[in-house]
Protein backbone atom coordinates (compact mmCIF):
# COMPACT_ATOMS: atom_id res chain seq x y z
CA UNK A 1 0.00 0.00 0.00
CA UNK A 2 1.28 3.51 -0.82
CA UNK A 3 1.50 4.58 2.75
CA UNK A 4 2.70 8.45 1.24
CA UNK A 5 -1.15 8.78 1.04
CA UNK A 6 -1.00 11.41 -1.96
CA UNK A 7 -4.82 11.39 -2.84
CA UNK A 8 -5.28 12.95 0.58
CA UNK A 9 -4.69 17.00 1.29
CA UNK A 10 -1.55 17.73 2.90
CA UNK A 11 -3.03 18.38 6.61
CA UNK A 12 -5.09 14.96 6.26
CA UNK A 13 -2.45 12.79 5.50
CA UNK A 14 -1.08 12.23 9.10
CA UNK A 15 -5.21 11.33 10.37
CA UNK A 16 -4.98 8.43 7.50
CA UNK A 17 -2.33 6.86 9.73
CA UNK A 18 -4.38 6.96 12.63
CA UNK A 19 -6.06 4.05 14.28
CA UNK A 20 -10.00 3.11 13.33
CA UNK A 21 -11.63 4.82 15.95
CA UNK A 22 -9.46 7.97 15.70
CA UNK A 23 -9.91 7.74 12.31
CA UNK A 24 -13.77 7.59 12.44
CA UNK A 25 -13.86 10.84 14.89
CA UNK A 26 -12.07 12.63 12.38
CA UNK A 27 -14.47 12.09 9.85
CA UNK A 28 -17.17 12.53 11.99
CA UNK A 29 -15.76 16.28 12.96
CA UNK A 30 -16.68 19.27 11.21
CA UNK A 31 -15.12 20.84 8.52
CA UNK A 32 -15.59 23.72 6.28
CA UNK A 33 -15.20 23.27 2.97
CA UNK A 34 -15.74 26.13 0.61
CA UNK A 35 -17.65 26.23 -2.63
CA UNK A 36 -18.69 28.86 -5.17
CA UNK A 37 -22.05 29.85 -3.73
CA UNK A 38 -20.70 29.83 0.14
CA UNK A 39 -17.91 32.30 -1.57
CA UNK A 40 -20.20 33.92 -2.72
CA UNK A 41 -22.06 34.35 0.06
CA UNK A 42 -19.00 35.34 2.40
CA UNK A 43 -17.43 37.81 -0.01
CA UNK A 44 -21.40 39.57 -0.19
CA UNK A 45 -21.10 39.65 4.14
CA UNK A 46 -17.59 41.11 4.28
CA UNK A 47 -18.72 43.62 1.65
CA UNK A 48 -21.59 44.58 3.97
CA UNK A 49 -19.29 44.58 7.20
CA UNK A 50 -17.19 47.11 5.95
CA UNK A 51 -19.92 49.45 4.09
CA UNK A 52 -19.46 53.16 5.35
CA UNK A 53 -22.78 53.75 6.89
CA UNK A 54 -25.88 55.91 5.60
CA UNK A 55 -29.42 56.32 5.23
CA UNK A 56 -30.51 52.67 4.15
CA UNK A 57 -27.94 50.37 4.51
CA UNK A 58 -27.34 48.07 2.07
CA UNK A 59 -28.70 43.83 3.41
CA UNK A 60 -28.45 40.59 2.48
CA UNK A 61 -31.26 37.51 2.51
CA UNK A 62 -29.47 33.78 2.42
CA UNK A 63 -32.20 31.90 1.41
CA UNK A 64 -33.14 28.44 0.59
CA UNK A 65 -33.88 24.44 1.29
CA UNK A 66 -33.36 23.28 5.16
CA UNK A 67 -30.24 21.23 4.98
CA UNK A 68 -28.26 23.13 2.41
CA UNK A 69 -25.73 24.83 4.73
CA UNK A 70 -27.00 28.41 5.47
CA UNK A 71 -26.31 28.39 9.25
CA UNK A 72 -23.38 26.59 8.20
CA UNK A 73 -21.77 29.92 6.30
CA UNK A 74 -23.08 32.01 8.82
CA UNK A 75 -20.74 30.52 11.73
CA UNK A 76 -18.22 30.65 9.34
CA UNK A 77 -18.30 34.18 9.18
CA UNK A 78 -18.84 34.81 12.46
CA UNK A 79 -16.06 32.73 13.39
CA UNK A 80 -13.56 34.84 11.37
CA UNK A 81 -15.62 38.07 12.81
CA UNK A 82 -14.94 37.59 17.02
CA UNK A 83 -15.33 40.36 19.42
CA UNK A 84 -12.29 42.34 20.17
CA UNK A 85 -11.49 44.23 22.99
CA UNK A 86 -10.48 47.64 22.32
CA UNK A 87 -7.56 48.64 24.90
CA UNK A 88 -7.70 52.46 24.21
CA UNK A 89 -11.38 52.55 24.40
CA UNK A 90 -12.61 49.80 26.89
CA UNK A 91 -15.10 48.94 25.20
CA UNK A 92 -15.54 45.36 23.79
CA UNK A 93 -16.36 45.88 20.30
CA UNK A 94 -18.58 43.41 18.33
CA UNK A 95 -18.39 44.20 14.86
CA UNK A 96 -21.44 41.60 14.31
CA UNK A 97 -24.16 40.02 16.68
CA UNK A 98 -25.52 36.88 15.58
CA UNK A 99 -28.99 35.75 16.40
CA UNK A 100 -32.51 33.28 15.78
CA UNK A 101 -35.73 34.91 15.32
CA UNK A 102 -37.62 33.77 18.74
CA UNK A 103 -39.93 30.51 17.98
CA UNK A 104 -42.20 32.60 18.62
CA UNK A 105 -41.91 36.09 17.62
CA UNK A 106 -42.87 39.41 19.10
CA UNK A 107 -41.42 42.48 19.40
CA UNK A 108 -40.46 41.89 23.13
CA UNK A 109 -39.20 38.25 22.49
CA UNK A 110 -37.35 39.45 19.52
CA UNK A 111 -35.77 42.31 21.73
CA UNK A 112 -34.89 39.63 24.91
CA UNK A 113 -33.18 37.89 22.20
CA UNK A 114 -30.75 40.28 20.62
CA UNK A 115 -29.87 41.20 24.64
CA UNK A 116 -28.83 37.67 24.90
CA UNK A 117 -26.90 37.56 22.19
CA UNK A 118 -25.28 41.27 23.29
CA UNK A 119 -24.87 38.94 26.27
CA UNK A 120 -26.58 41.77 28.47
CA UNK A 121 -28.56 40.56 30.76
CA UNK A 122 -31.94 41.60 30.67
CA UNK A 123 -35.49 41.97 32.82
CA UNK A 124 -38.86 40.60 31.28
CA UNK A 125 -40.86 42.84 33.42
CA UNK A 126 -38.86 45.86 31.51
CA UNK A 127 -41.46 47.19 28.97
CA UNK A 128 -41.03 46.88 25.11
CA UNK A 129 -40.14 50.69 24.86
CA UNK A 130 -37.36 50.29 27.52
CA UNK A 131 -36.15 47.10 25.80
CA UNK A 132 -36.12 49.36 22.53
CA UNK A 133 -33.98 51.43 24.07
CA UNK A 134 -31.30 49.72 25.85
CA UNK A 135 -30.83 47.89 22.40
CA UNK A 136 -30.57 50.71 20.86
CA UNK A 137 -27.58 52.38 23.18
CA UNK A 138 -25.98 49.03 23.48
CA UNK A 139 -25.62 48.08 19.75
CA UNK A 140 -23.92 51.91 19.20
CA UNK A 141 -21.99 51.48 22.52
CA UNK A 142 -20.46 48.05 21.18
CA UNK A 143 -19.88 49.51 17.57
CA UNK A 144 -21.99 46.76 15.93
CA UNK A 145 -22.03 46.81 12.17
CA UNK A 146 -24.06 44.21 11.09
CA UNK A 147 -26.89 41.98 12.96
CA UNK A 148 -27.38 38.60 11.50
CA UNK A 149 -31.09 37.02 12.32
CA UNK A 150 -30.96 32.51 11.55
CA UNK A 151 -34.71 31.52 11.37
CA UNK A 152 -36.23 34.43 9.71
CA UNK A 153 -39.06 32.10 8.08
CA UNK A 154 -40.35 31.45 11.78
CA UNK A 155 -41.69 35.16 11.44
CA UNK A 156 -44.40 33.65 9.59
CA UNK A 157 -45.36 31.63 13.01
CA UNK A 158 -46.65 35.12 13.83
CA UNK A 159 -50.17 36.75 13.77
CA UNK A 160 -50.43 39.04 10.57
CA UNK A 161 -50.19 42.18 13.19
CA UNK A 162 -47.10 40.68 14.78
CA UNK A 163 -45.39 39.78 11.38
CA UNK A 164 -45.94 43.94 10.54
CA UNK A 165 -44.60 44.80 14.09
CA UNK A 166 -41.68 42.54 13.81
CA UNK A 167 -40.55 43.99 9.70
CA UNK A 168 -40.88 47.44 11.40
CA UNK A 169 -38.66 46.77 14.17
CA UNK A 170 -35.90 45.44 11.42
CA UNK A 171 -36.65 48.39 9.61
CA UNK A 172 -36.50 50.73 12.73
CA UNK A 173 -33.16 49.02 14.03
CA UNK A 174 -31.33 49.33 10.42
CA UNK A 175 -32.31 53.32 10.20
CA UNK A 176 -31.41 53.95 14.01
CA UNK A 177 -27.97 53.17 13.42
CA UNK A 178 -27.36 52.54 9.95
CA UNK A 179 -26.15 48.78 9.85
CA UNK A 180 -27.08 46.11 7.92
CA UNK A 181 -29.54 43.49 8.40
CA UNK A 182 -28.49 39.76 7.45
CA UNK A 183 -31.43 37.62 7.03
CA UNK A 184 -31.61 33.65 6.84
CA UNK A 185 -33.70 31.02 6.25
CA UNK A 186 -36.29 29.23 3.82
CA UNK A 187 -38.28 30.17 0.71
CA UNK A 188 -40.60 31.15 3.59
CA UNK A 189 -38.11 34.03 4.85
CA UNK A 190 -38.09 35.77 1.46
CA UNK A 191 -42.15 35.33 0.98
CA UNK A 192 -41.85 37.33 4.85
CA UNK A 193 -39.27 40.13 3.57
CA UNK A 194 -41.52 40.69 0.24
CA UNK A 195 -44.61 41.69 2.07
CA UNK A 196 -42.50 44.65 3.08
CA UNK A 197 -41.85 46.43 -0.09
CA UNK A 198 -39.51 49.17 1.93
CA UNK A 199 -37.18 46.55 3.51
CA UNK A 200 -37.49 43.92 0.44
CA UNK A 201 -35.66 47.05 -1.43
CA UNK A 202 -32.71 47.04 0.63
CA UNK A 203 -31.75 43.24 0.71
CA UNK A 204 -29.94 41.44 -1.79
CA UNK A 205 -30.43 38.02 -2.09
CA UNK A 206 -28.46 34.99 -2.34
CA UNK A 207 -30.33 31.84 -3.15
CA UNK A 208 -28.16 28.08 -1.91
CA UNK A 209 -30.35 25.61 -4.21
CA UNK A 210 -29.80 22.00 -4.37
CA UNK A 211 -27.03 20.49 -6.14
CA UNK A 212 -27.05 18.98 -9.35
CA UNK A 213 -25.05 16.60 -11.30
CA UNK A 214 -22.61 19.28 -12.69
CA UNK A 215 -19.20 20.42 -12.50
CA UNK A 216 -19.50 22.54 -9.25
CA UNK A 217 -20.81 19.07 -6.98
CA UNK A 218 -18.15 17.06 -8.62
CA UNK A 219 -15.90 19.60 -7.28
CA UNK A 220 -17.37 19.64 -4.14
CA UNK A 221 -17.42 15.56 -4.04
CA UNK A 222 -13.48 16.03 -5.23
CA UNK A 223 -12.97 18.42 -1.68
CA UNK A 224 -15.01 15.56 0.63
CA UNK A 225 -12.58 12.76 -1.44
CA UNK A 226 -9.31 14.39 -0.39
CA UNK A 227 -10.60 15.27 3.21
CA UNK A 228 -11.80 11.75 4.34
CA UNK A 229 -8.76 9.97 5.48
CA UNK A 230 -9.35 7.21 3.56
CA UNK A 231 -5.86 5.00 2.81
CA UNK A 232 -6.89 4.13 -0.77
CA UNK A 233 -8.13 6.35 -3.49
CA UNK A 234 -12.17 6.78 -3.84
CA UNK A 235 -13.37 7.68 -7.13
CA UNK A 236 -16.54 10.13 -6.57
CA UNK A 237 -16.02 11.90 -9.58
CA UNK A 238 -17.03 9.21 -11.45
CA UNK A 239 -20.69 9.98 -12.88
CA UNK A 240 -22.85 6.32 -11.44
CA UNK A 241 -21.44 7.71 -8.13
CA UNK A 242 -22.63 11.22 -8.33
CA UNK A 243 -25.78 10.34 -9.77
CA UNK A 244 -26.62 7.79 -6.75
CA UNK A 245 -25.49 10.40 -4.25
CA UNK A 246 -28.09 12.96 -6.08
CA UNK A 247 -30.59 10.47 -6.08
CA UNK A 248 -30.50 9.61 -2.11
CA UNK A 249 -30.12 13.17 -1.31
CA UNK A 250 -31.72 15.15 -3.69
CA UNK A 251 -28.99 17.41 -3.16
CA UNK A 252 -29.28 18.71 0.19
CA UNK A 253 -25.93 19.42 1.47
CA UNK A 254 -26.51 18.17 5.13
CA UNK A 255 -28.19 14.46 3.66
CA UNK A 256 -24.99 14.33 1.45
CA UNK A 257 -22.13 15.51 4.08
CA UNK A 258 -24.27 12.43 6.65
CA UNK A 259 -24.01 10.07 3.40
CA UNK A 260 -20.39 10.20 2.89
CA UNK A 261 -19.70 10.03 6.59
CA UNK A 262 -21.56 6.61 6.27
CA UNK A 263 -19.47 5.29 3.47
CA UNK A 264 -16.67 6.17 4.77
CA UNK A 265 -16.95 5.01 7.79
CA UNK A 266 -18.48 1.71 6.33
CA UNK A 267 -15.24 1.38 3.58
CA UNK A 268 -12.77 1.79 6.78
CA UNK A 269 -14.75 -1.31 8.92
CA UNK A 270 -15.06 -3.19 6.03
CA UNK A 271 -11.67 -2.99 5.31
CA UNK A 272 -11.78 -1.33 1.77
CA UNK A 273 -10.45 2.12 2.52
CA UNK A 274 -12.53 3.73 -0.35
CA UNK A 275 -15.52 4.34 -1.46
CA UNK A 276 -17.00 2.46 -4.19
CA UNK A 277 -20.56 2.18 -6.08
CA UNK A 278 -20.64 -1.22 -4.10
CA UNK A 279 -20.40 0.56 -0.48
CA UNK A 280 -23.88 2.06 -0.89
CA UNK A 281 -25.67 -1.59 -1.48
CA UNK A 282 -24.55 -2.49 2.05
CA UNK A 283 -25.51 1.27 3.42
CA UNK A 284 -29.08 0.19 2.41
CA UNK A 285 -29.50 -2.21 5.36
CA UNK A 286 -27.99 0.95 7.78
CA UNK A 287 -30.91 3.31 9.22
CA UNK A 288 -31.19 6.25 6.75
CA UNK A 289 -32.16 9.66 7.82
CA UNK A 290 -35.40 10.16 8.07
CA UNK A 291 -35.67 12.95 4.80
CA UNK A 292 -33.65 10.10 2.66
CA UNK A 293 -35.78 7.14 3.85
CA UNK A 294 -37.39 7.42 0.73
CA UNK A 295 -34.68 7.26 -1.01
CA UNK A 296 -32.95 4.43 0.03
CA UNK A 297 -33.25 1.33 -1.95
CA UNK A 298 -31.07 -0.62 -3.48
CA UNK A 299 -28.77 0.26 -6.91
CA UNK A 300 -30.63 -1.48 -9.69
Amino acid sequence: MNDSFDHLAPECRDEARLGTAERIRAILTERWINYPRAGLALQRLEHLLHHPARDRMPCLLLFGPTGMGKTKILRKFIRDHPALFNSKTGINGMPLVAMQMPPDPDEKAFYLQLLSALNAPTRYSHTVYQLRQIVAELLAFTQTRMIIIDEVHTLLAGSYRQQRVLLNTLRFIANELRLSLVCAGTADAKRALLTDQQLADRFEAVELQPWRNDGDFKRLLASFQALLPLRKRSDLSTADIRQEIIRRTEGITVRIVRLLEHLAIHSIHSGLEAITLECFVVLDSQAPLLSMETHAHPIE
